[in-house]
């Protein structure tokens, strides 16, 4: 005789509220210590978490982002990440503190959504760091073994038709590739192999679109099924993610977390699924939400069409923490 197994129960949802406000972890791009530096040194949100960054990892991260950096290494090495994600989490810090932002929930596309589980409080802040500096290990190791030459290519202004064109020709060739981001129309991450690239550029381009960055290592690929696997058996199963005490926006599928389960699963989907910042969007204006703060170094998703056709956009950033406060509001008075 066969038992029936209780049916999986979805996770509550808390109810929308119109004129919601949202904090968005960006996803990681390159990011000079030029920028940040100062506010790394001086901020005192900055200063506290990176104390705690240093000791989990038994180095200097500041130092070491700085050397690197000036020797244009180290673009996504795990110092680098881990000064990312103490930089998002110190400007959220500071807006709450300084600007009064009480977001009703938060979001982190891509490497965004490490940041985004410390600030709803899934995992602490020490655990996210020892996370990502395990993932980043993780991670390296893989690529080193596996898909040595691939690669993630961004291109815009490239319409789904012409995107799929020229995709089909890299399948008539019987080359790999996968789509790693849906970011906006027109706007895609796609994965494929490094000796290609150039020819693939060159027919976007014949195509009408236009290219941007590539990423190594390269991200989000349904063909990395390998590296979610690996992450799992010898990463994440040795942490405790707990119920977010703000639900977050998962980044594969625009779904509303407010459980454990939901949380540790986007943090493994990450690996294999393509990020859709689209239905990210969709999920937030659904919740009420109107305003989003983009918390961290952004020249993506605060940017795109699709983030400032729906909210008003609110860019946190070390320039604007680093920023006077006595001044802003002695100017306020002057134009009264």
């Amino acid at each position: 005789m066969t038992e029936t197994q209780p049916e999986a129960q979805p996770e509550a949802q808390p109810e929308p509220r119109q004129g919601g406000t949202a904090v968005v972890f960006p996803g990681m791009g390159p990011f000079r210590f030029t920028d940040v530096g100062e506010f790394l040194l001086t901020n005192l949100h900055a200063r506290r978490r990176l104390a705690i960054a240093d000791e989990v990892v038994g180095y200097s991260v500041f130092d070491r982002y700085r050397q690197s950096d000036a020797e244009e290494q180290g673009q996504y090495a795990e110092h680098t990440q881990i000064a990312f994600l103490t930089v998002c989490l110190s400007l959220a810090d500071w807006a709450e503190e300084t600007l009064g932002e009480r977001p009703e929930l938060c979001a982190g596309p891509s490497f965004g959504q490490r940041a985004a589980v410390t600030y709803a409080g899934s995992l602490p802040f020490e655990e996210t760091v020892r996370l990502t500096a395990e993932l980043a290990r993780c991670e390296e190791e893989y690529f080193r073994q596996e898909h040595r030459d691939a690669v993630t290519h961004c291109v815009i202004h490239t319409p789904e038709e012409r995107l799929r064109e020229a995709l089909a020709e890299l399948d008539d060739e019987g080359e790999w590739h996968d789509i790693s981001g849906y970011i906006d129309r027109g706007f895609y991450l796609v994965s494929l192999r490094e000796p290609v690239l150039d020819r693939f550029k060159k027919r976007i381009g014949e195509l009408g679109g236009y290219n941007m960055y590539t990423m190594w290592p390269p991200v989000h690929a349904p063909a990395f099924s390998a590296l979610r696997r690996k992450a799992e058996e010898e990463v994440l199963g040795s942490f405790e993610v707990a119920d977010p005490e703000l639900p977050i926006v998962a980044d594969a599928s625009g779904a509303l977390l407010t459980a454990a389960d939901g949380v540790r699963t986007m943090l493994l989907d990450t690996f294999d699924h393509p990020i859709r910042w689209p239905d990210m969007v969709e999920t937030m204006r659904g919740r009420g939400i109107t305003k989003v703060c983009i918390a961290g170094p952004d020249n993506l998703f605060g940017r795109v069409t699709c983030t400032g056709e729906n909210f008003e956009v609110v860019a946190i950033d070390a320039r604007k923490a680093m920023r006077p406060r006595v001044r802003q509001r002695s100017a306020r008075r002057a134009r009264r």
